[in-house]
């Protein structure tokens, strides 16, 4: 036994004696008045005393004085008569108390001494044991091995990413076999960081990486590593790669890894912070002086700007792969995938499904297919329609709908005549994209809604469809003014929309004849990035000033330009605005009637 024990142990000893203590000075304590003997025996003759209980300590019992009991207590002295007087004089009862020696009083002890034990050990041996058991657990790292989880993925899983499934299909070819790869002499990227927008299948990808190679399967999330204590976060890196060696071949998945990643040395408060310690520590496992053959790390992130550049080199993540958000034919894989357990009528076409979902992520369609099975099941439907992923879409890019608004007549007649202006503008602008529904029934935020829908996915934007965009952005607000003499605040939307567009014109696509073929970086990088909080924009003042007669020219142009078409097209602005009142929805090939205009190619498959 140590000295620091020792000292423990003599230490509770004294508290133990020292309740002992107490619990026979609370026994003992006088809550009784004292009397002398005399006054004891004068009461004693006046036959007020009640009863008696006499020791060879005390004497202690009740005697009534002014109608009410008091209690008391005085010390004996010899007297043989006082078994007489009791009687004569008329005490109720009396007994005697039997002298116990120091044996019986340490047996009648125990039970207060097996009820301090108990204490002691409960409240503080047993929490000290869980809090060194707490302590060693908490640098362990809380990866789930989700192997021994069901529902393995698989790349049948996994949709609208073939170019990504092909570059990590080298990774599962290593972990099945590595010798394949080290008799050419060559290594496997120790790690793979896995980046785009969300909900496009990150980790979707990760989880059927490690269901095709059949290995243990550890995922983290970034967030996890990072606590209050200094030290937790490089404690669980280690342990995470202690798994990951003890399983090896085996992947290691961290989840939001811009969470323990971003750019070191760069916050106000300087680089010695618990997030800074953990990104060396992964630093360090990922190309450090140990090797660890068959253990490899893939990361996900959203944010891959504002991760470390030292994260990011050869060494370490070798290799980075883009999740792009999927094209047409990607968004039909990803709806058949979807829809595998949904039970669908034979009329869905999932072909126009994808065209009607231009730039949604696998997330985006995953909702789509759910909410169209929800829409079915509450309209009692034995199997899903093509309304109701019609109404999906509208649903998840809108919102849903607010049949419990109540707006008054003429706010009916103004959103009808807005979308009428946004819906005619595009009908009758050369290379704007195709309408394919009108809606003045409100939506989330919205009172009403045009639905445009490209022909097919564009890579490329040319300065005049951009210039287009602003047309239909500019045409609800002119409808309101050509037609009611008034504006509202039914435009703040698209005038965001159209102002942020036009300044990207200006400043970023070089599309300003005055401005030229020149960038204007804007500061919106992160300021907890540090660099960027006292560098200035870049350009001067009268650049600047410039560039806000630039934006706002554009944003003029396009205006003048959209009241001059409605203004000579004002029948047609007319007689779609009172359908929309009437209908309350429109659709591609109804506003063709109604506008006099063939039904087109691509409205009919639309």
């Amino acid at each position: 036994m140590n000295r620091n024990s020792s000292r423990s142990v003599f230490l509770w000893l004294i508290i133990f004696a020292l309740v002992l203590f107490l619990i026979q000075s609370f026994k003992t304590l006088p809550v009784n008045q004292k009397l002398p003997y005399s006054e004891f025996k004068r009461l004693l003759k006046q036959g007020v005393i009640q009863d008696l209980r006499v020791s060879e300590d005390a004497i202690e019992g009740t005697y009534k004085a002014e109608g009410r009991e008091q209690k008391f207590q005085t010390v004996p002295l010899p007297d043989p008569k006082l078994i007489e007087e009791m009687d004569q004089y008329g005490v109720r009862s009396y007994s005697g108390v039997q002298n116990r020696g120091w044996l019986t009083s340490i047996i009648g002890n125990i039970f207060y001494a097996a009820i301090f034990i108990f204490l002691w050990w409960f409240l503080f041996i047993r929490q000290m044991q869980n809090g060194g058991r707490q302590a060693m657990a908490f640098g362990r790292s809380r990866a789930k091995n989700q192997a021994t989880k069901k529902g393995k993925v698989l790349f049948k899983d996994v949709a609208g990413v073939d170019e990504a499934k092909e570059e990590l299909q080298e990774i599962i070819e290593f972990l099945k076999d590595p010798g394949k790869f080290q008799r050419l002499g060559g290594k496997i990227p120790k790690g793979v960081l896995l980046y785009g927008p969300p909900g496009t299948g990150k980790t979707l990808l990760a989880k059927a990486v490690a269901g095709e190679a059949g290995v243990p399967f550890f995922s983290a999330s970034g967030s996890e590593f990072v606590e209050m204590f200094v030290g937790v976060g490089a404690a669980r890196v280690r342990d995470l790669f202690e798994q990951g060696k003890k399983n090896a071949p085996c992947l290691l998945f961290v989840d939001e890894l811009d969470a323990v990643g971003r750019h070191r040395f760069a916050g106000i408060g300087g680089g010695h912070d618990e997030r800074e310690q953990t990104l060396n520590q992964i630093l360090i496992e990922l190309d450090g002086f140990e090797s660890r053959e068959g253990v490899i790390l893939i990361a996900a992130t959203n944010r891959p700007d504002v991760l470390d550049p030292a994260l990011l080199r050869p060494g370490r993540f070798d290799r980075h792969i883009y999740v792009t958000p999927p094209d047409l034919k990607g968004r039909e894989a990803i709806l058949r995938v979807h829809v595998e357990k949904i039970k669908l009528a034979p009329t869905v076409d999932l072909s126009i499904i994808a065209r009607r979902t231009p730039g949604f992520v696998g997330a985006d369609l995953a909702n789509v297919a759910n909410e169209a099975a929800l829409l079915a099941a509450r309209n009692n439907r034995s199997a899903v329609e093509m309304q109701d992923m019609e109404s999906a879409i509208d649903r998840v890019m809108a919102g849903p709908e607010r049949k419990s608004r109540i707006i008054s007549d003429r706010e009916k007649q103004i959103v009808a005549y807005h979308e009428s202006g946004h819906a005619l503008v595009a009908k009758l602008t050369p290379g704007a994209d195709p309408v394919h529904k009108v809606s003045i029934i409100s939506r989330g935020l919205a009172l009403g809604y045009t639905l445009q829908l490209p022909e097919q996915d564009r890579y490329l934007t040319s300065k005049s469809e951009l210039f287009t965009r602003l047309l239909v952005l500019m045409g609800g607000r002119v409808a309101e003014q050509i037609v009611f003499g008034d504006i509202t605040t039914g435009a703040q939307d698209d005038l965001t929309k159209a102002t942020s567009l036009a300044n990207r014109m200006v400043c970023e696509f070089g599309m300003s004849e005055a401005m030229g073929p020149v960038t204007y970086r804007k500061p919106e990088h992160e300021v907890f990035l540090g660099r960027d909080i006292a560098s200035d924009r870049g350009y001067s003042e009268k650049t600047a000033q410039e560039i806000d007669k630039e934006v706002k020219d554009l944003l003029t142009k396009a205006f003048g330009h959209v009241k001059d078409l409605l203004s000579k097209n004002r029948d047609k602005l007319d007689a779609m605005a009172k359908a929309l009142i009437e209908k309350e929805i429109l659709t591609s090939e109804e506003v063709n009637r109604i506008l006099g205009l063939p039904p087109s190619s691509k409205d009919a498959g639309a």
